[in-house]
């Protein structure tokens, strides 16, 4: 059978992330024997091994690895179809708008060209209702994808677009935002060297893919601990220019003469067919 159940799926995914059939057991809130049954018989019905069972544990094959990756996009997909139905319908909350569409930027990125998109979409006849989702550093990708968002702001080089459809909006430089009284932040430019190597003020780590790169800076969760953390002296940032916007009296920013420009696109699932959706980037490539 080349068909898929989306209950299979989770059940794999669960063993395959895990590699252990009894921490995947109890994260499905279900008993160990009928998920190994389950396993066995959706390795039956495709025809090939999925798991490498021995005493050690439990190992993913090639064809485990495919199905693992086809099997997140898959169940991605159905949720994004309820989600997307749901809004669609305006079941999202009591009473909620008919025509909404979500739209994910990433938190202290692009004030300006958002407030100047919003505006200039809301003068628009039969314009949507727009909801704003704040997201993290590399989160606009994945919220796109499982339906959690409709279109987004996303920034290259940081931000991968494939998969997606596009439209270039603005292309901007790249400052370090230190604390106002560091030797640094009487510089008229840095680069990134000069950013990279500070002894007494490490570089903040943003999680990237649920995970923190090696270094001695402090780990960001979100721009008010991270504005926090410069403005006392412990840590520094590279943003884009538009960051600007979101700095406190405690904050210098100085222009990187040698950071690649970062280039803000708004995206969304290249298989939408949303007329809203379609006024919105229509709108965002007039600006």
């Amino acid at each position: 059978m080349d068909t898929l159940e989306t209950r299979e799926l989770r059940y794999f995914i669960a063993v395959a992330e895990e590699l252990h059939f009894g921490r995947a057991a109890e994260r499905l809130g279900m008993a160990q024997p009928p998920l190994s049954r389950a396993i066995q018989q959706l390795e039956r019905r495709l025809g090939v091994r999925l798991l490498e069972r021995n005493r050690r544990g439990v190992a993913l094959t090639g064809a485990g690895e495919m199905l693992l990756h086809e099997g997140r996009a898959a169940l991605d997909a159905t949720a994004a179809a309820a989600r997307r139905t749901r809004r669609a319908g305006g079941a999202d909350s009591p009473g909620g708008a008919r025509n909404r569409l979500v739209l994910a930027v990433k938190a202290a990125a692009s004030h300006e060209l958002l407030h100047k998109l919003l505006d200039a979409y809301a003068a628009e006849p039969d314009a949507a209702e727009i909801e704003v989702l704040p997201s993290g550093t590399c989160e606009q990708g994945e919220m796109l994808r499982d339906g959690r968002a409709d279109v987004a702001l996303m920034h290259a080089p940081f931000n991968s677009l494939a998969g997606f459809d596009s439209e270039e909006l603005m292309t901007e430089g790249q400052i370090a935002i230190l604390p106002a009284g560091h030797p640094l932040a009487a510089h008229k430019t840095l680069s990134l060297a000069d950013v990279g190597d500070i002894p007494d003020l490490p570089l903040a780590r943003w999680s990237r893919d649920g995970t923190y790169s090696p270094g001695p800076g402090p780990e960001i969760h979100d721009q008010t601990q991270l504005a926090q953390l410069i403005a006392l002296g412990r840590t520094v940032a590279v943003f884009p220019d538009s960051a600007r916007a979101w700095l406190w009296a405690e904050h210098t920013a100085v222009p990187l003469t040698d950071a690649p420009p970062v280039v803000t696109h708004i995206a969304w699932p290249a298989h939408s067919r949303s007329l809203a959706l379609a006024g919105l980037i229509r709108t965002a490539t007039r600006l």
